[in-house]
């Protein structure tokens, strides 16, 4: 009796079971998913989303790497100042920033390299940055040529103060 009461408690779970699996209705069919405007709603409001956002991040990417740029320089100047300690002279034009990581063969008290690398480091845009002597109304000036790569094209030069 038991096995019997079990076995119809069985069937009929299994047709409530597929009951439930039966294919759905016009009107359940119609609420499954988005409509097609509410899909271009949805789109629109990302596009404005994006359009307000992306300016501005922008912006602080190239906020960034002027910065970052100064930095370096005044890295590059602090090395320049301890190789001017040690040689009681500026490097030349032709010596260049590379007396900085090279001991150049016409000085003797070189202790370096002035750099904690042991490289130059090129700018943030990958462009090296030009040492030039003399400066404007100082020793000498380091001048980063910016994203354009060109000498007339400046944006970030430090005086020596």
């Amino acid at each position: 009796m038991l096995r019997s009461f079990l076995s119809k408690m069985f069937r009929v779970s299994q047709a409530k079971r597929v009951a439930r699996l039966r294919i759905p209705t016009n009107t359940q069919r119609r609420m499954a998913g988005f409509t097609l405007i509410e899909v271009l709603i949805v789109l629109a409001i990302i596009g404005m989303i994006a359009g307000l956002v992306g300016p501005r991040v922008l912006g602080y990417l190239s906020g960034s790497k002027i910065k970052a740029a100064r930095v370096q320089i005044e890295a590059l100047y602090s090395a320049v100042d301890l190789f001017y300690l040690d040689n009681g002279r500026y490097p030349t034009s032709a010596e260049g920033l590379t007396v900085l990581i090279k001991k150049p063969q016409s000085t003797q008290q070189w202790n370096g390299p002035y750099l904690k690398t042991g490289d130059l480091p090129k700018d943030p845009w990958g462009n090296p940055y030009l040492y030039k002597i003399p400066g404007k109304g100082e020793p000498f000036t380091i001048i980063s040529t910016g994203p354009e790569g060109r000498e007339g094209s400046a944006i970030i030069s430090l005086r020596n103060d």
